[in-house]
């Protein structure tokens, strides 16, 4: 099978963790101990979330005031480079030294009018108390909101459009190597008219693209047998902080879609799910990163899928 893994940032550096290149590394290496066995079964996608990274280099970009911040679109670029890096080591690790293991930077189109630039949804960076993020939005006019207890930064997420570079990675998984891309949701990208003369340009945007929609939309059109998206939880829960949760096992997209579910968090997760099973017939599942092998087998986590009639 061709099978895309999508890890989320929460997978690579856990929810309140120091980001450290120590911390991130340990979780990286658990993350591919588990994505091994995968490895060595299927043709391997693999692409990532970048969300504490890329908040992390914006406060390092702002503290160095003698030029101006770097864009996101950069920033994203680095995390990719750097994220990719750490993982083909470690996935280099548990694999035979023959196979093969490839890491790719991929621009990823969005629509300059895309809603999201005037609502931003996607958090970046570490949590603050509610002092500490008034004092970052007074100082640097940064946006944010509530995560939880806590409040983070939050940025334009715009829907992915068009996967730029396609062809090379197609080239890379028929002859036999593991492809990590796609990483942050990839680098938003736009075209912008210019005078007549010089058409079109592409363009970076300060935007971080959700990395489990663009997975989804990698997945697609790389015709892909099933999506996987690895987080720090077990499964999709109904009525989540309620004493009347309940993990979802199994789902129709249509009846998943009629939920409720955290714009910040497990909202993307789902909508990516569901665009998945719809466009492709597949199966796509959301859950625990230690669970990867049983969760393409569809014994843990929360499998959707057209067969499903409802939720169960």
């Amino acid at each position: 099978m061709r099978v895309v893994v999508a890890l989320g940032g929460n997978a690579l550096l856990e929810r309140g963790q120091p980001l450290t290149a120590e911390n991130q590394r340990a979780n990286a290496r658990r993350a591919c101990r588990a994505l091994a066995p995968l490895a060595l079964q299927h043709e391997l996608v693999v692409s990532h979330g970048n969300g504490p990274q890329v908040g992390l280099l914006a406060l390092e970009a702002a503290a160095y005031t003698a030029v101006a911040p770097y864009p996101l679109d950069l920033l994203g670029a680095q995390t990719e480079g750097m994220i990719g890096y750490v993982l083909q080591q470690e996935l280099g690790n548990e694999l035979p030294f023959e196979r093969r293991i490839s890491s790719l930077l991929t621009l990823i189109e969005v629509d300059p009018d895309d809603p999201a630039f005037g609502d931003p949804t996607k958090p970046i960076g570490p949590i603050y108390t509610e002092s500490e993020a008034e004092r970052l939005r007074a100082e640097k006019g940064w946006t944010f909101k509530p995560d939880g207890s806590s409040f983070r930064r939050v940025v334009p997420s715009p829907v992915p459009q068009r996967i730029f570079g396609l062809e090379p990675i197609e080239w890379l998984l028929e002859h036999g190597s593991v492809v990590i891309c796609a990483g942050g949701g990839g680098i938003p990208v736009m075209y912008v008219d210019e005078p007549v003369a010089a058409g079109r340009r592409l363009v970076g945007v300060e935007a971080v693209i959700d990395k489990d929609l663009a997975s989804a939309l990698l997945a697609i059109d790389l015709h892909a047998d099933a999506l996987v998206i690895a987080t720090d939880v077990d499964a999709v829960y109904a009525d989540w902080g309620t004493p009347q949760q309940r993990a979802i096992r199994r789902a129709a997209p249509s009846a998943l879609a009629a939920e409720s579910f955290a714009e910040g968090s497990m909202g993307p997760k789902v909508r990516a799910a569901c665009m998945f099973a719809e466009r492709t017939g597949g199966s796509a599942v959301i859950g625990s990163i230690n669970d990867t092998e049983r969760l393409l087998r569809g014994e843990a986590g929360t499998t959707v899928t057209l067969e499903t009639a409802a939720i169960g």
